[in-house]
């Protein structure tokens, strides 16, 4: 392990992180809200940590193995989940306890959208600014972000990137540098980042709020900065708006990239994972309006309305709301909650187990179906026209058995703190696929579970957004093994 030179990559990255505390100092400035200090200590504790840490190691120059990247990696989340609670812990409004401090800093940063305050309506507008942005840092992951800045620096960044980006297979890239792969991801996030909150302000918000959804929509993050969320608008334009940024934010973003290079959009209906990924959220939304219109829970109009917005939302994992899906009837709320299990399309920046692996595993199902009537025949699992290893189908079922098996385990733990069961079940549930909203207790805000659940669902938090291997992988003997 090259401890050295991951202690220099950490304060690198933290002097990097520290200048994103300067923008919410700005806005602070500018509305005059009495928060600048918070962020003035927070930038400055975080840029000498992080000098202090590269100044005796600046001069080493060795290149990154694959360990010393799953290590970087996990490190690196969280610790930037540590500091980045500094300025919320330091302000005088909302002035949290460290461990409300750190669940809202690491729910940003994992793009959960979970929250622990109330009254945000209130906050001032730099925490609140604050809190998009880590969304939005958080979305695309910081590590990727990075790996566009390492090389220059005379760091090899390829592990890194592999450890980080979501989805079943780690190794395709899109283009063949690193490098231009990173900044070419990260161009289409700031472009849709532009056009949303462009979308957003022409439907009727300010600036501000514009700006700042357009943050959380395109990170699927789910933070607002009103404690009604979208629905304090109440406008059917700007759900709308919400809807599609939702939707194409939940998509692979590899297909954003190919639409860019080749001026084509009839790739996406090639894709078997985004046709999966429409067809799930059309038919949970169908499923939802019949029940909300049967029901007469809303009017046809109202019920059509609602329904798509929150499937949409829960089923990417954004969590924004404009109705309590919690109070919903019947099966509704059990209904959404499992879709988030789903969540988005590998390579894109929803949380969940991926539906290209929800995809293989019902492929691979289907296929022993077939084996119990023919014995003897060779079945190969396809996606399109294209066979799948058995490598990788190994990979998705073990993915899924470890996800479950951590799922039990959290629950468990969580209901020894004390949680009723729907509670503590919706809670991992989550954190766990980085949704934010759950059911029970924390169908709302977070702020009313002891500490020893907030810290558990910290770390579930995080393993969903390291999609669980990369994290768990340091708790084995063979990784620390020379």
């Amino acid at each position: 392990m090259r401890y050295r030179v991951i202690l220099k990559i950490l304060g690198i990255l933290l002097m990097i992180f520290s200048i994103t505390m300067l923008p919410a100092l700005l806005v602070s400035y500018i509305y005059e809200d009495g928060a600048h200090k918070a962020f003035m200590a927070g930038f400055a504790i975080t840029l000498l940590t992080g000098f202090f840490l590269w100044l005796p190691v600046y001069r080493v120059r060795e290149d990154l193995r694959t360990r010393d990247g799953f290590l970087i990696t996990v490190l690196f989340w969280t610790v930037l989940g540590l500091f980045g609670a500094v300025p919320l812990m330091l302000a005088d409004y909302p002035h949290l306890r460290i461990v409300d401090a750190v669940f809202e800093s690491v729910s940003g940063l994992t793009t959960t959208g979970a929250t622990v305050m109330t009254g945000i309506d209130w906050l001032p507008n730099s925490i609140l600014f604050y809190r998009q942005q880590l969304q939005w840092l958080g979305g695309m992951g910081i590590i990727v972000l990075a790996v566009a800045i390492l090389p220059m620096l005379g760091i090899g960044g390829m592990q890194l990137y592999r450890a980080e980006t979501p989805g079943p297979v780690k190794d395709s890239k899109l283009t063949p540098r690193i490098t231009e792969t990173a900044k070419a991801l990260w161009y289409i996030y700031l472009s849709l980042t532009v056009l949303c909150a462009l979308g957003y302000w022409l439907a009727g918000m300010t600036v501000f709020d514009a700006i700042a959804h357009s943050f959380s929509t395109v990170a699927i993050g789910g933070f607002s900065t009103h404690d009604a969320s979208i629905g304090h608008f109440n406008s059917p334009v700007i759900e709308s708006i919400a809807i599609f940024f939702m939707l194409v934010s939940g998509v692979n973003f590899g297909l954003h990239f190919f639409a860019w290079r080749q001026r084509s959009i009839g790739h996406y209906f090639q894709d078997p994972e985004f046709r999966f990924y429409l067809t799930l959220l059309g038919g949970t939304a169908l499923v939802t309006f019949m029940v909300l219109a049967l029901t007469q829970t809303y009017a046809v109009n109202e019920a059509l309305r609602r329904s798509v917005f929150m499937v949409v939302s829960i089923a990417t994992t954004t969590g924004f709301s404009t109705a309590d899906f919690a109070n919903w009837p019947v099966m509704l709320p059990f209904l959404l909650f499992v879709t988030a299990f789903a969540g988005g399309c590998a390579a894109s920046t929803g949380g969940g187990m991926k539906v290209i692996r929800i995809l293989l595993i019902l492929k691979q199902g289907y296929r022993e179906i077939q084996r119990l009537v023919h014995p003897s025949a060779i079945i190969s699992v396809k996606v399109g026209n294209r066979p799948i290893s058995d490598r990788v189908l190994e990979a998705v079922w073990g993915f899924f058995s470890v996800y479950l098996l951590v799922f039990v385990l959290m629950l468990i733990a969580l209901l020894g703190t004390g949680l009723d069961q729907v509670t503590a079940w919706s809670a991992v549930g989550a954190t766990l696929n980085n949704l934010g909203p759950g059911l029970g207790d924390v169908a709302v805000h977070f702020g009313d579970l002891n500490d020893t659940a907030k810290w558990i669902l910290c770390f579930a938090m995080l393993l969903g957004r390291l999609e669980v291997f990369t994290l768990l992988v340091l708790f084995t003997p063979i990784f620390w093994r020379r």
